[in-house]
């Protein structure tokens, strides 16, 4: 996830889109094509970058593995990190626990999820249904910092191209490249916070007391370079899906605008 992630995407991407797409002086995006967009984005990205986001949990779940300016830039962080934590606390966290427990599942020597529905089934019948919310304030840290990142810059990228004037038109392949920068700064930016939550969310998750425990004993026990495990793959996913997120939800709105008219 995430950064991305990814049972979520079709849920939490349109509301950040939405307020990213203006990138400052253009006109908003009408709210109903916005969630349309977002959603069409957010449901091919998951087909298509699933497998790197397997990879990098199981890489974060090992713990012996080798690790390999002004007020309108204020309001941007602040859209961003708003809209992290919305989506972590109601849609991102008990996904991603779901995810993450049964991607860890699939390493036992006798998996016991059957299926989504046993599996979800299972952790609320053993857990309750705070089983699917373990993890969340670290989900919280890392959501809101993954929005907050990727909005100031994309939308600085996106400024920056368009200079003087907001009304310039920009290519889908430059677009994809902002997108896959924007996506690069999260990841550097908040891994050791993807690292964490993805220990609180897996089967062992019952060895950490808190978000803080967990830091502090990987850290005594795996060293800071721990903190950085699944980078890699988790750099591959985040770009191509928060580029290939922003082209389909630019070029998306540009046909809803032909066929839907809001004005």
């Amino acid at each position: 996830m995430s950064g991305h992630s990814r049972f979520v995407s079709p849920f939490h991407r349109p509301r950040c889109l939405a307020a990213a797409a203006p990138a400052g002086k253009a006109n908003l995006t009408h709210p109903g094509k916005a969630i349309l967009a977002g959603g069409i984005a957010g449901g091919i990205e998951i087909c298509i970058t699933f497998p790197t986001e397997y990879v990098k949990t199981q890489l974060q779940l090992d713990e012996k593995a080798n690790p390999p300016n002004t007020k309108a830039l204020q309001a941007r962080i602040m859209c961003g990190l708003g809209a992290g934590v919305a989506e972590a606390v109601f849609v991102v966290c008990p996904m991603e626990t779901v995810k993450v427990k049964f991607i860890h599942d699939q390493t036992s020597a006798n998996p016991k999820y059957r299926g989504f529905f046993h599996g979800v089934r299972e952790i609320i019948r053993t857990q309750g249904l705070k089983g699917t919310y373990q993890g969340l304030t670290a989900t919280v840290l890392k959501q809101g910092s993954n929005q907050a990142i990727r909005f100031y810059v994309m939308t600085s990228l996106r400024n920056w191209y368009k200079g003087n004037d907001p009304n310039k038109a920009i290519n889908p392949l430059i677009t994809g490249l902002f997108g896959a920068v924007a996506g690069a700064a999260s990841v550097f930016g908040n891994t050791p916070l993807d690292v964490i939550k993805t220990r609180m969310q897996g089967l062992e998750a019952h060895k950490y007391k808190s978000t803080m425990d967990c830091a502090v004993k990987i850290m005594k026990h795996e060293g800071p370079a721990a903190f950085y495990k699944g980078t890699v793959p988790r750099l591959g996913r985040v770009c191509m899906d928060v580029a290939i997120v922003f082209i389909i939800y630019e070029e998306v709105v540009k046909v809803l605008n032909i066929v839907w008219k809001t004005d």
